[in-house]
């Protein structure tokens, strides 16, 4: 059995005890979350589709760590006029553990 969800803005095919990285989730760890935009469910071969989710339907998830992502460096230059810039970023991320999927 697998879902097609929104978390966070995105979508994730989920399935049970899997473990998924996400953008960062509020709450601390060990905090079990659902996520009630289900877009998709599939049990065995019997696939229910929502327009655009399904009613009722739900995937609980608990927060397993806060971690941050690797460093991306963005360097800028324009040739023959001396600029230069050089600046980072580092994805705040959260890693969740899907627990139930409820169709």
């Amino acid at each position: 059995m697998y879902a097609i969800v929104t978390i966070a803005g995105q979508q994730f095919k989920v399935e049970k005890d899997q473990e998924i990285i996400v953008h960062r989730l509020e709450g601390e760890e060990g905090k079990k979350l659902d996520f009630n935009e289900v877009l998709l469910v599939d049990d065995g071969g019997k696939v229910k589709v929502g327009a655009p989710s399904l009613k009722g339907a739900s995937v609980s998830a608990t927060i397993l760590n806060h971690l941050r992502g690797d460093k991306v460096i963005i360097f800028k230059k324009k040739r023959r006029k001396g600029y230069e810039k050089k600046t980072g970023h580092r994805q705040d991320l959260t890693k969740i553990q899907i627990s139930a999927i409820k169709a």
